[in-house]
């Protein structure tokens, strides 16, 4: 199991020159890494990615917005899940040099923007969290994805090497409310029964790189669970980013994860384990995504649907959320 340090106080990502802070290397429960300094500097250029991402899953529906700039391009996105009938609604969008765009360097220093010709997408901090807006044609979102005072969120700099980085926040488990329209119909994102789930990141990648991400969020008896689990691309970097969040309260997990699934059947069930995980996902709907752009090339298998099993003493039976494999050239 590595070895990995918690950072208590705020600290630049990055220094002067661009290069990855070694001081930075480490994880938090909460908000503490200055990113402004992603891309900037002499050996800042190229490679960088900085993207917000996130999700949210009511008893209805699952919706997923995006707003990223990936260097060379803007890739916002919008996917609506109908949880009933497997319905499904894409938006994806390229923005060259990512016109149309705005990301804060740090995480809720700023507003996120994406505006296309198909697709606006505003994510803003807000005093009681982060509201949620994106419309297209057939859709309308609007939600805050509630902060209670006190929630712990896992931030992790994943160092590969001096020039290339990663900073991501995982932030499941958040109390959502607010409305979705789909095709002129309303449904609600009530309180008590929605969730939302942040995934910040700000960094400069290698150009090939694949991964997993489980995440679920919801109740589990009369506690709050958030699960956050990642393999693959922290492989050797001596960071991990998994962690389970109970009543608001983060504990980090240190071990390397084992991921058992099959490239044959994507909904047979997933088996995930190692040091105090011992879970299983249970695929219900499937969301496959395959894009082929030249050099830049990526293809998503992601899964929605239930957790069993344990995370030490806690039980995530019954959790909601999702389960992906991703392989990226960018």
């Amino acid at each position: 199991m590595p070895h990995e340090r918690e950072i208590t106080a705020p600290v630049d990502l990055t220094l002067g020159d661009g290069r990855l802070n070694r001081a930075a290397v480490g994880w938090t429960r909460s908000s503490l890494h200055r990113a402004d300094g992603v891309g900037h500097g002499r050996v800042g250029w190229g490679r960088n990615k900085r993207w917000e991402y996130w999700a949210v899953t009511s008893e209805t529906h699952v919706v997923a917005l995006v707003v990223s700039d990936i260097g060379y391009a803007a890739v916002p996105s919008l996917f609506v899940l109908d949880r009933r009938s497997g319905a499904q609604v894409a938006v994806d969008t390229v923005a060259p040099l990512g016109r149309g765009t705005t990301l804060p360097g740090t995480l809720d220093e700023g507003p996120s923007r994406a505006r296309t010709t198909r697709l606006s997408i505003d994510i803003d901090p807000t005093p009681e969290g982060t509201r949620l807006r994106a419309r297209t044609a057939r859709v309308d979102l609007d939600v805050v994805a509630q902060l209670v005072p006190g929630h712990e969120r896992l931030g992790v700099v994943v160092p590969w090497s001096d020039r290339l980085f990663q900073y991501t926040v995982k932030d499941p488990a958040r109390p959502a409310v607010g409305r979705l329209v789909v095709d002129g119909t309303p449904y609600p994102i009530a309180a008590g029964t929605s969730w939302a789930t942040l995934d910040h990141g700000r960094g400069r990648w290698p150009y090939a790189i694949s991964w997993n991400w489980g995440s679920g969020s919801g109740m589990v008896g009369h506690r709050t669970i958030g699960l956050q689990l990642g393999g693959r691309w922290t492989d050797g970097t001596g960071s991990t980013e998994n962690a389970v969040i109970v009543d608001g309260r983060l504990t980090k997990i240190s071990d390397d994860l084992q991921w058992e699934y099959s490239h044959e059947d994507w909904m047979a069930p997933w088996r995930i384990t190692g040091g105090p995980v011992a879970v299983t996902f249970h695929p219900e709907h499937l969301r496959r995504s395959v894009t082929q752009l030249g050099l830049v090339a990526s293809r998503t298998h992601q899964c929605f649907g239930t957790w069993a099993g344990r995370v030490g003493d806690v039980g995530v039976d019954g959790l909601y959320g999702w389960a992906e494999d991703v392989r990226q050239r960018w």
